[in-house]
């Protein structure tokens, strides 16, 4: 949970600057001005632009994080005559100077000598994000690493033709989390470029086993000696990373895959599925230490590697057509844990910001915002500021645009 108590008269702004506080926003302002400044020298004096406030950026984090409670494909749209206007915030700002800070928009202006990360643009945002999130909020023992649900619009996906689907540009980078399956709070980031020759290109990384192990292992970097149970899908499911966990006191239970697993070091007669016909939720169970090799039947073969559960505790997955079905106790706990996350994606991946911009960075950075959105929204609802004024997640998002916009109305919204 929160790891501080925050007042009752607490505000949207107040559990989203947890992670985003005002001298990370101060930083945007200073870089953006220097960016802007080096660009006229290089390619001419611009006479509309003057150096962006304080204020101004807010209100510019406040115009696109509108877009996602309200969906609409370009952020512009709000000065618009269309559907997707929204007369109440475009007077804060006219559409040509939010365009000249969209144009100027930086995190980092200028990449140092000594700056070999691709993402040096956006780095030092991230760093603080992550701090932010480690300092404000203490997780569960049951943690999940997976990807988030961010691809697309999903009323955009549902209407679209394949054409136009292919046609869309896809994300040169993937992003993967560690996030708490009890509350739904994401604890960590960590971004995989897909592209580029350096440590965090595909080049040093051929398969991909490889790379969802050092994805892995970069996400529980802070976990170590903590006892925490993580969660993992089949592309990250292994026998080798789960010992290296173990030695760290971090305790595993995964999914796993003959095609997308990587296997090695598994017996061969637990991977092959057996020629005589089984009964729904029967299973066999072979064992290494305390390394468990879980085969369970249910209209197909499930396996499951786990060091967290005992393989002769008992459980049980509830189908409302069939009813009770046994099973081991870690099946039971990985698809209660997995079901919840399912849940996080439906109800929070519509929230992501909707602007779509050309650069690596830039997409990143809208994400992240997102996400610590998300997750201050989390914390809204585990503090007592809740229990007064009860937002859903569209009303806190609105509160918080109205409030980086410096609009005075403060009245909940129904």
């Amino acid at each position: 949970g929160p790891t501080r108590k925050m007042p009752l008269t607490a505000s949207a702004m107040d559990f989203f600057q947890l992670f985003v506080p005002d001298n990370v926003l101060k930083n945007m302002v200073v870089q953006t001005n220097m960016y802007a400044k080096k660009y006229q020298e290089r390619f001419g004096s611009d006479d509309a632009w003057i150096d962006v406030t304080l204020t101004e950026m807010k209100a510019f984090l406040g115009y696109m994080i509108s877009t996602s409670i309200h969906h609409c494909e370009s952020v512009l749209s709000i000065w618009s005559s269309g559907f997707y206007s929204n007369k109440s915030i475009a007077l804060i700002m006219t559409q040509s100077r939010f365009e000249k800070i969209l144009k100027y928009f930086h995190i980092v202006a200028f990449r140092s000598s000594q700056t070999t990360h691709s993402l040096y643009k956006i780095q030092p945002f991230l760093d603080s994000l992550q701090n932010g999130f480690d300092s404000a909020f203490r997780p569960s023992q049951a943690q999940v690493l997976h990807e988030p649900l961010i691809d697309e619009d999903p009323v955009f996906i549902a209407t679209c033709t394949e054409r136009e689907l292919r046609k869309r540009k896809k994300r040169k980078f993937s992003l993967w989390v560690r996030q708490c399956s009890s509350t739904g709070f994401i604890c960590q980031i960590y971004v995989h470029l897909k592209e580029g020759s350096g440590s965090d290109g595909l080049d040093a990384l051929k398969n991909k086993p490889q790379l969802h192990s050092m994805v892995a292992k970069s996400l529980c970097q802070n976990a170590s000696g903590k006892n925490y149970i993580i969660f993992t899908g089949p592309s990250i499911t292994s026998l080798n990373l789960f010992e290296e966990f173990e030695k760290q006191e971090i305790y595993c239970c995964g999914l796993l895959s003959t095609r997308k697993s990587d296997c090695t070091g598994l017996p061969p007669s637990m991977l092959n599925n057996s020629a005589t016909p089984q009964s729904r939720g029967q299973y066999r169970i072979r064992m290494k230490g305390n390394m468990s090799l879980i085969c369970w039947y249910n209209k197909g073969h499930f396996r499951f590697l786990t060091n967290a559960y005992s393989p002769v505790q008992q459980g049980v997955i509830i189908k409302r057509k069939s009813g009770e079905i046994p099973c081991p106790l870690a099946v039971e706990a990985f698809a209660a844990h997995l079901s919840y996350i399912c849940k996080y994606d439906d109800k929070y991946s519509k929230y992501f910001i909707s602007h779509k911009p050309n650069k690596t960075w830039q997409q990143v950075f809208w994400f992240a915002i997102s996400i610590a959105i998300n997750n201050a929204y989390i914390l809204y609802k585990m503090s007592e500021a809740y229990h007064v004024t009860r937002y859903s997640r569209a009303q806190f998002g609105e509160r918080l645009v109205k409030e980086l916009l410096g609009l005075e109305d403060t009245s909940p919204i129904h």
